[in-house]
């Protein structure tokens, strides 16, 4: 793997994905990864091999405390 970019097929990064164990056991899954570069990378678990969104830590960082804070609960109210 050359260069790590956005939209990039999640299959040629080197990663190891990981998902949360609140994921239901129909594969709607979101998947996460630590990649070498720093970065965080994102894909659907339903299309392993589709598109990985690429993100810094700080992206990542401030996404979950909005997570936390609850400004994403009407999502899925």
């Amino acid at each position: 793997m050359d260069e790590v970019v956005n939209g990039m097929a999640a299959n040629r990064l080197t990663a190891s994905w990981r998902k949360s164990r609140y994921s239901n056991p129909n594969g709607n899954c979101v998947e996460v990864a630590a990649l070498r570069t720093g970065e965080i990378a994102m894909r659907n678990s339903r299309h392993p091999d589709g598109p990985a969104l690429i993100y810094t830590p700080a992206e990542i960082a401030a996404f979950i405390a909005g997570v936390k804070d609850g400004e994403f609960d009407y999502l899925i109210a």
